[in-house]
């Protein structure tokens, strides 16, 4: 999982290629608790880095999630829409969000990885 890079608003994004699949981390799953619908983007959506791209509503809030970098939405995991709580078993697996083309791929190193992404949740506990 060491190609995974992380934001502070807890967007996960797994390049292969010039394309990243982005979900929401384990530990956001787990402070939205059972998470019961998932807005994903249109297919072809052009955004830069931080924009708000799709929501996800849980039993206790919805939350917008942001765009980890710029690009193009080329797929979405339109499983999520029939079963969401997919998000809440495997977050940072099967219950991921959308894909896209990354226009910019160094707009990836302002992105935490793995190690720096458990100390930044460490410190909001």
């Amino acid at each position: 999982m060491s190609d995974m890079r992380f934001t502070e608003e807890h967007e996960w994004i797994r390049l292969d290629g010039d394309i990243g699949t982005v979900g929401i981390t384990d530990y956001a799953q787990e402070q939205l608790g059972d998470i019961v619908f998932v807005e994903l983007p249109e297919l072809g959506k052009t955004v830069k880095q931080g924009d708000e791209i799709a929501v996800v509503e849980s039993v206790k809030a919805a939350s917008e999630i942001y765009a980890p970098v710029a690009g193009e939405v080329t797929d979405t995991n339109g499983g999520l829409e029939d079963a969401p709580e997919t998000v809440n078993a495997e977050a940072e697996g099967g219950g991921w969000f959308f894909k896209m083309r990354v226009t910019d791929p160094g707009e990836l190193s302002a992105l935490m990885d793995s190690d720096a992404y458990k100390s930044y949740i460490a410190e909001l506990d």
